[in-house]
């Protein structure tokens, strides 16, 4: 069996292009950066590779395959992965790309690229940044190097970033579970495609669509059955199979849904598997997201779920303001709810680095008056003047420097990083407990989910006005007619304009 040395890296970012905040290499550097033999390490079987969030993730996926197979060496690269905000700035994606060619001409001669994207990212004044680095990639490699990609459920596909591929998987689990899982399907992909055991055919479909299939969620209805043909189309010349959801906040013009299956060899399998999921995935457009009530009907219905906080705690999504979906995390309006809730203990995250860095030399137990929210993105947070107590102020890996405010029945949680809410170890390493609280705010969609579920008795999505609010992406400017925003009848003339056969 032929020795293999497969080079790997991640750049990684999803970008909300209605965020005014960009995101600089210093976003990238303060939540994960990893190089060379440090990757390596954390990659291992007993390393960790997204500290603080999963043990292991693509990479981790890429280099227990090589294990497996006993004759691939593994060249680590680079990992650059950055917390959901605006646009890249063009300094931070030029700094990435050039560290990309850099690094594959450090590598020397390799028989094969791992890289790991997210699918949605943008960057200032670039119209698909992903495929651009992809791009950069092959002038150093050329075109006969097979390079895998590895996606999350939520990219956006382009004809680009399928002809630069030679083969393209992304996770098929909404909460993202299968991080793994991913990386090792497509690294296995990688090692037959670099030995000439396969020959790798892509094909794909595009849907004008941004929302549709409910509530998204793999296990449930109607994508359950989506993700399960998906699955039955995979066999001895079925490769793979995927089906992105898109991130509707995107600012490309050919936004929306995609799928994509690779066969070994055969492009009329290969399109006709494509069509048909794209076919099943036009087919639950009309079943939109469900109704995310106002903070007031939130919690009207936290107070009536009394079991719910007596064996546990009610969940409160921000849904407006949602982090991993590149909101800046610092709407006040349901911290301005809550607070009038003097019946209910809450705990509330907000990002405000102007605020924390103010009180960073502050004692605790001192009592102060600051205002939040309204400082990062003003267009989408209104300010709000709140007087507590500190009670805890300390770094924590991921969000820098945290302080907490005691105001009475509720804690405010004020973050100097994003405060991406996934874990509840996000309240006790602050020295708060979820358990003995009502509610708990997040902001975050789907993740917090799977680590809140030992404590979380009911979950409430609130819409409080923001950049994360569904129909806030009607307001982004499409090539073609875009549904739900517009009227619909056949996905099939923008599929064939933005796949360039017609």
């Amino acid at each position: 069996m032929k020795r293999l040395r497969i080079a790997y890296l991640r750049i990684a970012q999803e970008t909300n292009a209605l965020s005014r905040l960009d995101t600089t290499m210093n976003d990238f550097r303060s939540v994960h950066f990893f190089e060379g033999a440090q990757l390596g390490e954390a990659c291992s079987k007993k390393g960790v590779e997204a500290p603080g969030f999963m043990k292991n993730a693509e990479l981790s996926g890429l280099v227990a395959a090589a294990v497996n197979d006993g004759a691939v060496d593994t060249i680590p690269l680079f990992s650059a992965w950055a917390v959901p905000s605006g646009p890249l700035s063009l300094e931070c994606f030029t700094s990435l790309r050039d560290r990309l060619v850099a690094d594959l001409r450090t590598a020397g001669p390799i028989d094969g690229l791992f890289f790991c994207l997210h699918g949605a990212m943008g960057a200032r004044g670039i119209r698909d940044p992903e495929s651009r680095l992809l791009e950069a990639a092959r002038e150093v490699l050329g075109p006969s190097t097979p390079i895998a990609v590895t996606h999350d459920l939520h990219a956006n596909l382009t004809r680009d970033r399928v002809a630069l591929s030679t083969v393209l998987v992304s996770y098929r689990t909404n909460p993202h579970r299968d991080h793994f899982g991913t990386g090792r399907r497509a690294a296995s992909l990688l090692f037959r495609a670099a030995r000439g055991e396969i020959k790798p055919v892509m094909a794909w479909r595009t849907l004008p669509m941004l929302l549709g299939g409910g509530n998204t969620i793999d296990v449930l209805a109607p994508m359950r059955g989506i993700f399960r043909a998906a699955r039955r189309l995979e066999g001895k010349k079925v490769l793979s199979a995927s089906v992105n959801m898109c991130h509707p906040w995107s600012d490309d013009p050919d936004l929306g849904w995609s799928t994509l299956v690779i066969t070994d060899g055969d492009a009329e399998l290969a399109s006709s598997g494509a069509d048909a999921l794209a076919v099943r995935c036009w087919e639950v457009r009309e079943q939109l997201p469900p109704h995310f009530p106002a903070p007031e009907e939130a919690i009207a219905a936290a107070r009536q779920a009394s079991i719910a906080r007596r064996l546990g705690v009610v969940v409160m999504s921000d849904a407006s303001d949602v982090v991993s979906a590149g909101s800046a995390g610092e709407n006040t309006a349901l911290l301005r709810a809550l607070l009038a809730a003097t019946d209910l203990r809450s705990l509330v995250p907000l990002r405000a680095p102007a605020v924390v860095a103010a009180l960073a030399d502050r004692a605790v137990g001192e009592t102060v008056t600051v205002t939040v929210g309204g400082a990062l993105d003003p267009a989408w947070s209104e300010p709000l003047e709140v007087t507590g107590v500190i009670r805890h102020s300390a770094r924590h890996t991921g969000f820098e420097r945290v302080v907490v405010l005691d105001l009475g029945h509720l804690s405010l949680v004020l973050t100097e990083g994003p405060a991406l809410v996934l874990k509840p170890s996000f309240y006790t390493q602050a020295g708060l407990s979820p358990w003995r609280s009502d509610v708990v705010v997040v902001k975050n969609f789907f993740p917090f989910r799977l680590f809140f579920l030992p404590l979380a008795r009911k979950t409430i999505y609130v819409k409080t006005r923001g950049l994360t609010d569904f129909d806030a992406a009607f307001g982004l400017r499409f090539t073609d007619a875009m549904h739900p925003r517009d009227r619909v009848t056949d996905w099939r003339p923008a599929d064939e304009r933005r796949r360039g056969i017609r």
